[in-house]
């Protein structure tokens, strides 16, 4: 995949990722540092867990901060007033906006962890790869819930993990057969709306009781 489309992936997927943050922030009533810094989180803080797995030190996230800069950019805009009031006094604004950012960003990162694990070493396993991928996309997300106080996303939400499972099945079973820009849309692609799927029908791994 030419390095220009990687580079817009990952920038979708940062914007996504720091939307999403921001927006957890604002429903717990943060100031403007702790929405900057919960969006920042949720944007790099898969890769920089992947990263740190991979052994790439220091993580990538620290030798191109534009991400890291472009994350607390988005951030703040969200913490601007006239976007802050349509958030956290619509709730169905809200919800909507939280469930397809933060879907966008777990299906691109997990394919962007698969890409990373593969330039990175040449003895990738596809248990490794799998790993990494799903890290990659759902770290951030986990490190927001801790820091914000919440139950991670990934242990009660309808199935989160799972569609990145899933959907970086689909990317390396297609890596092999039809390329790497395939396999990275298709991964992400399967991901996304599998995330989206189980959040409109209620689906759901069997609870606890």
């Amino acid at each position: 995949m030419p390095q220009i489309l990687i580079f817009i992936l990952e920038l979708v997927g940062t914007v996504s990722f720091a939307v999403s943050g921001a927006m957890t922030a604002l429903k717990h009533k943060m100031d403007v540092f702790g929405v900057a810094i919960l969006g920042l989180v949720t944007a790099v803080g898969g890769g920089v867990i992947r990263d740190l797995i991979l052994g790439v030190t220091p993580p990538a996230t620290f030798e191109h901060p534009v991400y890291a800069l472009i994350a607390v950019g988005v951030s703040i805009i969200i913490f601007i007033p006239a976007f802050r009031r349509i958030l956290t006094k619509q709730q169905k604004i809200y919800d909507t906006m939280l469930l397809l950012m933060d879907s966008v960003g777990l299906g691109i990162f997990t394919v962007v962890g698969i890409r990373a694990a593969w330039e990175i070493t040449d003895s990738a396993n596809v248990f490794l790869l799998i790993f990494v991928g799903v890290i990659t996309g759902v770290g951030g997300g986990v490190l927001r819930d801790v820091l914000a106080g919440d139950t991670p996303y990934i242990f009660i939400k309808h199935f989160y993990a799972t569609a990145s499972i899933i959907g970086a099945v689909f990317c390396i079973v297609f890596w092999h057969y039809f390329g790497e820009t395939a396999a990275m849309i298709t991964g992400a692609a399967v991901t996304v709306v599998l995330r989206i799927l189980a959040a409109h029908f209620k689906w759901s791994l069997p609870h606890a009781e």
